[in-house]
């Protein structure tokens, strides 16, 4: 099998590459984030992407792993789910990781290794396996020592995790050092945040004393609600060195981008919501090269 499928093969939708004027800074080592939220509908899928995307039109070369049944994160790059292998044959049948990446139209940096219907029963099945919770650990690292060594390093690696604490999204936790959550400025997504900082605790614990939580993006952000600025002043007094504060608002153009086979970034890059996402991921790329935001605002960036 080749090493490289490219959406174009699968998808009629195409849009034109896409990069940035001013390069994002490389991080000193591959950066691994899962992204997780075990409630529904928090804007997790949508971030994962469109911060994926962000970094690859920077000039970062970007993994997006789609973890998630649904297949929410493929088709938002056009990738359709029938008759691919995909990450069920990589965590359960262990087929090599590049055997299943595509490269994304439209994106010269930025791979997707998709989720098929097959991954539904993946769950099920990683029971009775030896190893279950490192099952993707191995792979993603069989695919960054291999890039490496021919001098492709892979710059950032997303995870983006089905909306539940099953082992998917232990492994996803294992296999990164990084936790991007994504919250829903509303109350219930301060009462889910507790418990996945709980499982992480446990994560940490007994399988990857390494992640850490780092990251925590605000969406579906209004401000004209009274509840939706105090959901944010919270997480701005407990979480102030992990929170990104550019809030994503809630915006027609973000929801409509995926019907159209594309991210914000690309379908609307002028939106308020692709500005935002845009935002977002050159501080998680600044924050990676280690510059403080002190040293951007004297360089009145």
């Amino acid at each position: 099998m080749s090493e490289f499928r490219d959406s174009r093969e699968t998808s009629t939708k195409v849009v034109g590459v896409k990069r940035l004027r001013e390069p994002m800074p490389a991080p000193t080592k591959t950066r691994i984030f899962t992204v997780a939220n075990q409630k529904g509908g928090v804007g997790k899928t949508t971030t994962a992407v469109n911060v994926a995307a962000a970094l690859s039109m920077g000039g970062l070369r970007t993994l997006i792993v789609d973890l998630d049944p649904q297949g929410n994160a493929s088709t938002a790059f056009g990738i359709p789910r029938d008759e691919l292998p995909g990450m069920y044959e990589v965590i359960n049948h262990d087929l090599p990781l590049r055997d299943v990446l595509i490269r994304v139209n439209g994106y010269p940096f930025l791979e997707c290794a998709p989720a098929t219907q097959s991954l539904a029963n993946s769950e099920v099945e990683l029971v009775s396996l030896v190893a279950r919770e490192m099952r993707l650990k191995k792979a993603i690292n069989d695919l960054l020592d291999e890039r490496s060594q021919n001098g492709e390093r892979i710059d950032y690696v997303i995870i983006d995790c089905p909306p539940s604490l099953g082992l998917l999204t232990i492994n996803a936790l294992v296999a990164a050092e990084e936790l991007l959550i994504p919250i829903q400025c509303e109350y219930y997504s301060l009462e889910g945040l507790a418990l996945l900082l709980h499982t992480l605790t446990l994560v940490r614990e007994h399988l990857n004393p390494k992640i850490d939580l780092t990251t925590i993006v605000l969406t579906m952000f209004d401000g004209r609600t009274r509840l939706a600025n105090d959901v944010a002043a919270s997480v701005r007094q407990h979480y102030p060195k992990e929170l990104i504060d550019i809030p994503i608002p809630r915006a027609v153009r973000v929801s409509e981008a995926p019907s159209y086979g594309q991210t914000v970034m690309t379908y609307d890059p002028l939106s308020t919501g692709a500005t935002a996402y845009m935002a977002i991921a050159r501080e998680i790329a600044n924050r990676g090269a280690g510059i403080s935001n002190e040293a951007l605002t004297a360089k009145g960036a």
